[in-house]
């Protein structure tokens, strides 16, 4: 979550102790690809009326029962690992000794419960707390209770932590999520830290400290709360692009730029603005973090969320970001360096994403060299080319150098991997 007044999206620490040492800085081994999994905030907000709304509210039973789905619908095989609370789900004050605890009637057994019930199905748990005084919904933030919160965050067996940013103070927050690091870092568990401090900063006009992101958090989100709508997409997708030579070079193993959740398989997006959002995120090296109600998702949105080839792309082990090259026509073509690696050059996932709305897909041509930046070298005779949203089509030879053709339907996406080519030494892969 984020409000332009102080909101935000994941958090968590983690450094690790190996051995009884503790590691100092970000080097925890955590998030070397991007974060895959499941989180309530987009979809579910924050619904705590379980008698008006049993099947969405804020509970225990949502998060099992999510839990479940990722398996038997094959999230979890397919790489999506966690499922994380957000904002709501505490109760309003914390104990007698200052521990926070969550609201008896949505989350009767505990936390540790419902963390011991979700590793038991082979994934792994996160939640939400706020650096400020209190959360974005007004539960009680960590403020004053930094260390405190690190070690019941450890005893609870938390993964993955979403730091939100409401109700602090801009100019001091970003020392405050230093020092609950620390913290987190001592207690010895490893936990995917996720920070939310750009966010308020880019919005008061502050530019955030990359380097200084880079050794306290895995992954911090940039910019505002992505809402159910193909326009909020849109949005963050252009702060990315008008912003990426800025942050592109801080994004790579262990700590990525976070545009926030994918939001297919909810109300907002048709079929192909499902695979707009999808191939901006994939290029992107962004977390695959779904925010919808799984046992509803469409069996077309299910096959792309499921896409094995996509998620490989996403999950490159280079974690090198992509960028928007170019706009023909509205039009716009996203490139990503990836494996593998044909002789001095890398394979290339592109984007064409239309922002096209006329009634008939758009024929777009671009030169390839020119227009999208594929290699000038005169030993590549070509490319392997892979519809990526046609896993089944056979690929097929583009010429270096040439003009490349595709067709793109309004609001919708084209992704593809060029695989480069030296004289007929063809590659499956």
């Amino acid at each position: 979550m984020f409000q332009v007044k102080f909101r935000s999206t994941f958090a968590g620490v983690i450094l690790v102790c190996w051995a009884a040492v503790v590691v100092v800085g970000l080097d925890n081994g955590l998030a070397r690809r991007p974060p895959m999994g499941w989180m309530s905030w987009e979809r579910y907000r924050c619904i705590t009326d379980c008698k008006k709304y049993p099947d969405e509210c804020i509970s225990e039973q949502l998060f099992k029962r999510m839990a479940d789905l990722m398996v038997s619908e094959g999230y979890r095989d397919a790489g999506y690992e966690y499922v994380n609370i957000d904002d709501c789900w505490m109760a309003d004050e914390r104990d007698e000794d200052g521990v926070l605890q969550p609201n008896k009637e949505r989350f009767p057994n505990g936390i540790k419960h419902l963390a011991d019930y979700i590793h038991e199905r082979g994934l792994k748990f996160g939640i939400y707390q706020d650096i400020g005084t209190k959360t974005c919904a007004g539960y009680p933030g960590m403020m004053g209770y930094f260390k405190l919160d690190a070690q019941t965050f450890a005893d609870w067996d938390v993964d993955f932590i979403k730091i939100d940013g409401c109700y602090a103070d801009v100019e001091l927050m970003v020392d405050d999520y230093i020092k609950f690091g620390e913290f987190m870092n001592k207690t010895g568990r490893p936990i995917l830290y996720s920070c939310s401090w750009p966010a308020y900063q880019e919005y008061n006009g502050i530019i955030p400290d990359y380097e200084q992101l880079k050794e306290t958090c895995n992954m911090w989100r940039n910019w505002g709360d992505i809402e159910d709508s193909h326009q909020s997409v849109v949005e963050i997708t252009k702060y990315f692009s008008d912003n990426q030579n800025r942050i592109v070079p801080h994004s790579g193993p262990g700590h990525w730029n976070d545009p926030d959740t994918l939001v297919l398989g909810n109300f907002g997006l048709s079929y192909d603005q499902s695979k707009s959002q999808l191939a901006v995120w994939t290029v992107l090296a962004a977390p695959f973090l779904i925010s919808n109600d799984l046992a509803r998702v469409r069996p077309e949105v299910k096959e792309l969320l499921l896409n094995r080839a996509i998620i490989k792309v996403n999950q490159d082990p280079l974690g090198m970001q992509g960028r928007l090259v170019k706009t023909v026509n509205k039009i716009e073509i996203w490139k990503r360096s990836i494996l593998p690696r044909v002789g001095h050059e890398l394979t290339q996932a592109i984007a064409f994403v239309s922002r096209r709305a006329d009634g008939a897909p758009y024929t777009v041509s671009v030169k390839l060299r020119e227009d999208v930046g594929l290699s000038n070298s005169t030993n590549i005779k070509g490319y392997k080319v892979y519809d990526l949203f046609e896993p089944k089509a056979v690929p097929f030879l583009v010429r270096a150098g040439s003009t490349f053709e595709t067709r793109v339907n309004p609001s919708g996406a084209n992704l593809y991997r060029f695989v480069p080519q030296y004289g007929t030494d063809f590659i499956s892969l």
